[in-house]
């Protein structure tokens, strides 16, 4: 399944919650949820007591598309997760806030995670001084992020006059010289997705 590339705001009234997909706007008052919240189509509004089936997917819909995977690397994320030790859904979680184009997003150096997963594409960060054109590149203890020197002035033009939230603990964030430092492993309680992960958990394992 290819990734998705219609309406963003259709995805955050179909999950019933921000997601957080188009940056500034989903903190204005132009945001879909606010003028509309319910689910997109001509059902929308009718009252439907979902599956418990309906229940664990739309928990997957929302992780998915919260950070912009296709369902084959959803799928391939959570099969890593499978076979690591310990808690399955905490494991999936830090693996999905490890990639690089989440990191740069929970940085502050993006307005959101799709447009910190194209910046990264066309080669605008760099991980320990080489550059990166990979968004799923999974960042571990220790490895820096920059924006290569090229792309500062690219960068900062398009963060100007914008206060994003402060970078969870596991980061360490010097916006203004575009730098950032991965401290630890992140911690579920780090994890700003509004997503159960043990319903994610049990969808897999139907």
């Amino acid at each position: 399944m290819s990734r998705y590339t219609g309406p963003r705001c259709k995805l955050c009234r179909a999950a019933g919650l921000k997601l957080y997909l188009k940056g500034t706007r989903c903190t204005s008052p132009k945001c879909a949820i606010e003028r509309r919240n319910y689910r997109p189509g001509q059902a929308g509004q009718n009252r439907i007591k979902p599956s418990e089936y309906a229940i664990r997917l739309k928990e997957k819909q929302k992780a998915r598309w919260s950070y912009g995977m296709t369902e084959k690397q959803f799928r391939r994320t959570f099969a890593d997760a499978g076979r690591a030790q310990g808690n399955t859904g905490a494991t999936f979680m830090q693996l999905l806030e490890r990639r690089l184009d989440n990191v740069v997003y929970r940085l502050g150096f993006a307005l959101s995670r799709q447009q910190a997963r194209q910046w990264v594409s066309h080669g605008h960060f760099a991980v320990n001084g080489q550059r990166v054109t990979i968004p799923s590149y999974r960042v571990k203890p220790g490895d820096a992020m920059t924006a290569m020197p090229s792309s500062r002035k690219f960068v900062l033009d398009n963060l100007e006059g914008i206060t994003n939230p402060p970078s969870p603990k596991w980061l360490l964030s010097d916006r203004a010289n575009l730098q950032g430092t991965v401290v630890s492993l992140p911690e579920r309680e780090d994890v700003d997705t509004p997503v159960q992960e043990l319903l994610i958990v049990e969808f897999y394992s139907r």
